[in-house]
């Protein structure tokens, strides 16, 4: 019975050791297994079932949250399936709609260096008048020169 009132007030202890390793950064993990060996002998012998006991649990745990997502995981690669055809369709037609584009904008080019030509030739004429309406008074008074000299005057 002494014994049994020994493992009473161990388990408590483990319990308490072992809410203190998970709830703690690992730096600090040295100091409180240290104190499952110095407490009792046969302590670290129960420590250890009791940690094993808790693992077990652990992996109870996790295993559950793994059955539970796994549907969920299942549904997302289905539908991840799903969206890829739809990508990939999307993806053609785009493809098409640049290969359009890019059509369209080639002729937009040729036609926008046409009138740049044109708008050149423009600028150009404009330039030609201007310069010719200086030289008129010029043109005007030589022609006038050449009356009067074919009139001998």
């Amino acid at each position: 019975m002494a014994e049994n009132s020994e493992s009473l007030g161990t388990v408590p202890e483990h319990e308490r050791i072992l809410q203190e390793i998970e709830s703690t950064d690992t730096a600090c993990v040295g100091p409180t297994l240290r104190s499952v060996y110095d407490d009792q002998p046969n302590a670290h012998k129960k420590f250890m079932e009791k940690l094993d006991a808790c693992i077990r649990n652990h992996d109870k745990e996790i295993e559950k949250m793994c059955n539970f997502h796994h549907q969920g995981f299942v549904d997302a690669i289905t539908e991840l399936l799903k969206v890829r055809t739809d990508a990939e369709k999307l993806k053609v037609q785009v493809t098409d709609t640049n290969r359009r584009f890019q059509d369209a904008g080639k002729e937009v080019i040729v036609h926008t260096e046409d009138i740049i030509r044109c708008r050149i030739q423009q600028r150009n004429i404009t330039t030609v008048v201007e310069k010719l309406q200086l030289c008129l008074p010029v043109l005007e008074m030589y022609s006038k020169l050449k009356e009067q000299m074919s009139a001998k005057r």
